[in-house]
């Protein structure tokens, strides 16, 4: 069989392996990109893009309710056309989903793009349908899938994923959601705005990946307004005619469709991975250095959501920056990863940054909080629920990270995930503006909190303020 000889073969065009290709092409080297399945990265297909349209949809429909505090009259009267509304979800989808692929491997020739599955047969020997390629160095970014249980699958199309949602014509009159991490949540309050009947579960005592027992109580709270949540027991599926029944506990609903929100696996199975020549480690995943994404001291490397680590779609483009730069480069070399960023674009939102709660050394930290209730901008917007909590080091009043359930989160996050890039202290947080009144002022309010729980302090008669030399 003909082989076709590269520098470096990359596998898989998600959005790890198209940053790869990016640092790959500038280097001159020659390649090969691979792809198996459906192109236009897992963000802009099923994941994201799709979600945040749903999202804005519902938010926009629920916002109603809240017309008549105004004076509005006939808001009661809206109704929601459930097939336009997701059809309107399929055709932002397919927008994103071209854009991805006319800027990256529409004008790419067969000879450097191949489609199909890649599976090792050497170390340095890979074969796509009937074709193989001998690559230098090989970069693996083929992504990862819903994970649905095995007795699940008998249930057939009533049970989604995300990666079935999005194709759905018509909204359920019901939906029991099992697992209430980030899209759970996510897609779980969004169809109860839209009118779904939505119940939702979890094994887990907390929802939203939220381990900040203060955070997590108000998010439950909150978010269990929306749509009633049982937590602390794993759900079970039971067939009851032509709908599905689900019982946690002491709790059971019977439903049109189930959505499994239960994780996502890494697409490492269908490689033939144990013919590369490397240690599988833990759960058959690789071991690999997270700063230069090099698997031991061999030519392969992995990044993005096939290492379970970071499937976030800006941790994915970084580990694709480093991983084809060190694919192309004679040296390999480690690079800082950034400040740790989350956020689930519920409403309110839910955030974490930098440290979590579970990483703290309590004895040496401060919590400074902010409940929302007060925070006038939140009350004009008629968004004034949830809680701010911020964590420093005790002595030198360095910010070490936060957790919240707040209205405009994701942007207040964003600040604290730079200013903890920056190393900055609670002291120096607060010499920065703030305006009024803006949401803001709640995160100033929470700093001050914690500044007062602090040890170091800003030098001066006003502390918000820098003294002229």
């Amino acid at each position: 069989m003909e082989e076709k000889n590269v520098d470096i073969a990359i596998i898989g065009s998600g959005s790890a392996g198209l940053y790869a290709l990016g640092r790959v092409k500038a280097s001159g080297k020659s390649f090969v990109l691979i792809n198996g399945g459906e192109q236009g990265t897992t963000c802009a297909r099923v994941g994201c893009m799709p979600s945040k349209v749903l999202i804005q949809i519902a938010e926009d429909y629920h916002r109603c309710g809240i017309l008549g505090r105004y004076g509005v009259e006939g808001h009661k009267s809206l109704t929601l056309d459930g097939e336009e509304a997701l059809g309107h979800v399929q055709d932002l989808r397919d927008n994103f989903v071209d854009r991805v692929i006319s800027n990256s491997t529409a004008q790419m020739s067969d000879e450097v793009f191949l489609e199909g599955y890649a599976r090792f047969i050497e170390p340095h020997l890979l074969e796509v349908n009937g074709k193989r390629v001998r690559a230098d160095k090989i970069i693996i970014a083929t992504g990862s899938r819903p994970v649905i249980p095995k007795p699940w699958q008998a249930f057939g199309d009533r049970i989604l994923t995300t990666d079935t949602l999005f194709e759905q014509e018509q909204l359920p009159e019901s939906l029991a959601v099992i697992g209430l991490g980030v899209i759970g949540l996510e897609i779980g309050q969004s169809m109860a705005r839209l009118g779904v009947e939505t119940t939702g579960f979890d094994q887990l005592e907390t929802i939203g990946g939220l381990d900040d027992p203060a955070v997590a109580k108000a998010a439950i709270e909150i978010i269990g307004r929306d749509f009633p949540l049982h937590l602390g027991h794993p759900a079970e599926i039971t067939e009851e005619g032509d709908k599905l029944r689900v019982t946690a506990g002491e709790h059971s609903v019977v439903v049109d469709k189930v959505l499994a929100s239960l994780g996502r696996r890494p697409n490492l199975d269908n490689l033939q991975i144990e013919n590369a020549g490397i240690d599988l480690g833990v759960h058959a995943i690789p071991a690999y250095n997270p700063n230069t994404m090099q698997i031991g001291d061999s030519h392969i490397f992995l990044a993005g959501d096939v290492n379970a680590e970071r499937p976030l779609l800006h941790e994915a483009g970084d580990e694709g920056r480093i991983a084809g730069h060190n694919a192309s480069s004679d040296q390999i070399q480690a690079f800082k990863r950034k400040t740790p960023l989350a956020i689930n674009f519920v409403d309110p939102n839910i955030c974490h940054v930098g440290k979590r709660w579970s990483e703290l050394d309590y004895a040496q930290t401060a919590v400074g909080e902010v409940n929302m209730a007060p925070v006038g901008r939140a009350l004009i917007m008629g968004k004034n629920k949830g809680v701010i909590r911020v964590y420093a080091d005790k002595v030198s009043g360095k910010l070490l990270g936060a957790e919240m359930i707040c209205a405009k989160g994701e942007n207040l996050a964003h600040l604290l995930a730079w200013c903890i890039e920056q190393e900055l202290t609670v002291g120096q947080l607060l010499q920065m503006p703030f305006y009024h009144p803006v949401i803001e002022e709640a995160l100033q309010a929470a700093l001050y909190d914690l500044y007062a729980k602090v040890e170091t302090k800003n030098s001066g008669p006003i502390t918000e303020l820098k003294m002229i030399d």
